[in-house]
């Protein structure tokens, strides 16, 4: 494992959705960017240029591997241990971001004005 997956913090969220688009199994890139635009709504769509260059460094820093398929036609991709937690970690993060951002814009920070 990363000696400290935390480093590889904040992630981009597109990096982001593709973690979590293969946070339940194994996917190809096409199944990856249909995950993404039905899990948003539509809102995200992740193109061929940044899904497969999202993939190739997700793969060098350990996230994601690849899974090797009988057929070659398509590649599937699955989430490493390292890739689970770092995931975990970044939703924790943004967690934290979007309590503080909620505190202060409904004024619950505990300051008085």
């Amino acid at each position: 494992m990363h000696p400290d997956p935390a480093r590889l913090l904040p992630l981009s969220p597109q990096v982001l959705h593709i973690l979590l688009a293969l946070a339940d199994g194994e996917r190809h890139g096409y199944g990856i960017m249909q995950e993404v635009e039905t899990r948003t709504g539509g809102q995200v769509r992740l193109g061929p240029g940044t899904l497969y260059g999202a993939i190739r460094r997700l793969r060098e820093d350990g996230l994601i591997e690849e899974q090797p398929r009988p057929d070659q036609r398509r590649r599937n991709y699955r989430l490493t241990t390292l890739g689970r937690e770092v995931a975990r970690l970044e939703v924790e993060r943004l967690e934290a971001l979007y309590a503080a951002a909620k505190a202060k814009l409904l004024g619950l920070s505990g300051r008085s004005a």
